[in-house]
């Protein structure tokens, strides 16, 4: 009905504002620059929008922004839009220097999200261009059970080389995912995750300015290693957004007065609280399911569990560079190792001298805190750790990024 609607605003604009102000023609030799310029010129371009609303829906909605990811292209075959996934051993720099040996889509991990509209035939393309079989679930999607991606259930995994058409029509609208249903552990482990994002096909009552999708996930990389572990289940040691850690996170781009929707998407082993400082945001959707209006509530931090998806929505009415970031502490770390002792209080009385004999780089870390692991940028450490901030360190990793608001 909306898309109709600027058709009918075609001819709203010649009832709304007749050729004078009588609502008659004007007489012979007069002129009106209203009727022969301005009018026909507006009601043409609003008439031709209306056209493209109705035969390209997604021109309704803002884009959704993926920082340091991207968006899958599409083609389109008859009234079907085609996509192509290519499943492959990916290089993610993860954190700064520390180059990873992942699995993914299309050269990254996570893979480029799916952008449609409710409505639409997809038809998505995987190729297989793993050492091994796999498959792709379409996660919350609702779909026919041969399309649901369970290899050995619902279809044959697709084998290395091979290449499986998924096609269905999408009923709902909502922020989905995708991952392999084929050695789950493995290779959700080693990176084989994305984002689906499927906009309403009615525009919705209060539309965004910036839409931004964030894919949290974690990482167990042995010190001194660069291929993560997926047998791992509890101990991870790094923590990512969109596939990677502060200070790589690209910063997310606000002007004051827009209002933003940030989408949380995880299929790491552990729920993240996300919060955001310097605004009160409302939570919008809960695994995709757009809340009632009763129903939606106002907070500072959301819970993103494991399977799952949240969506928040805000105006940016403060100026500033304001942190978005996970609040479990160790979430905010890169690189860490959980079995080293506490030694605050420790007075080390010329052992950290003797200690260079042996290993001239050495320096004793912990007894006043950990900030030195910050500051001290000229050690020779394996990962490093903050960025340089307008009043010294920002001494944060992981998952932990920057919205900057500003007038421009």
């Amino acid at each position: 009905m909306r898309r109709l609607s600027f058709l009918f605003c075609y001819f709203t604009v010649f009832t709304a504002f007749p050729a004078n102000s009588q609502g008659s023609v004007p007489p012979t030799g007069v002129s009106s620059p209203w009727a022969t310029h301005f009018r026909p010129i507006l009601g043409l371009f609003i008439f031709l929008t209306g056209i493209a609303a109705v035969f390209m829906p997604w021109i309704l909605f803002a884009s959704v922004i993926v920082p340091n990811s991207s968006t899958l292209s599409w083609i389109i075959d008859g009234d079907v839009k085609v996509f192509h996934l290519v499943a492959e051993p990916v290089k993610r720099e993860l954190a700064p220097g520390l180059v990873i040996n992942a699995w993914g889509y299309n050269g990254s991990t996570p893979g480029p999200l799916i952008e449609a509209v409710e409505g639409d035939r997809v038809r998505i393309l995987v190729t297989n261009h793993l050492p091994e079989p796999t498959s792709i679930h379409w996660h919350g999607i609702l779909l026919p059970n041969d399309m649901d991606g369970v290899s050995g259930l619902t279809q044959k995994a697709i084998q290395p080389s091979e290449t499986f058409k998924y096609e269905f029509t999408l009923k709902q609208n909502g922020t989905y995912m995708y991952h392999p249903h084929t050695d789950d552990m493995v290779q959700i482990g080693m990176g084989m995750v994305g984002i689906f994002v499927i906009h309403p096909k009615e525009a919705e009552d209060l539309p965004v300015d910036r839409d931004y999708a964030i894919m949290l996930s974690e990482w167990a990389i042995p010190v001194g290693g660069n291929t993560p572990d997926p047998l791992v289940m509890l101990d991870f040691n790094f923590f990512t957004f969109n596939g990677v850690a502060y200070p790589l996170c690209e910063p997310l781009m606000v002007k004051s007065g827009e209002r933003i929707r940030i989408r949380f998407a995880n299929l790491s082993m552990d729920n993240h609280p996300i919060h955001v400082h310097g605004h009160t945001f409302t939570v919008t959707r809960r695994g995709a399911q757009r809340l009632p209006i009763s129903a939606q509530y106002q907070e500072v931090t959301v819970d993103v569990p494991v399977g799952t998806t949240r969506d928040i929505e805000f105006v940016a009415d403060a100026l500033g560079d304001w942190p978005i970031h996970c609040h479990k502490t160790h979430h905010t770390m890169n690189g860490m190792v959980h079995d080293l002792p506490n030694v605050i209080g420790i007075e080390w009385n010329g052992l950290e001298e003797r200690i260079r004999k042996f290993l001239p780089n050495f320096m004793a870390m912990g007894q006043d805190g950990m900030e030195e692991m910050f500051t001290h940028h000229h050690m020779k450490t394996w990962i490093p750790m903050g960025a340089k901030g307008p009043y010294g360190v920002i001494d944060m990793g992981g998952m932990f990024t920057i919205m900057k608001v500003s007038d421009d």
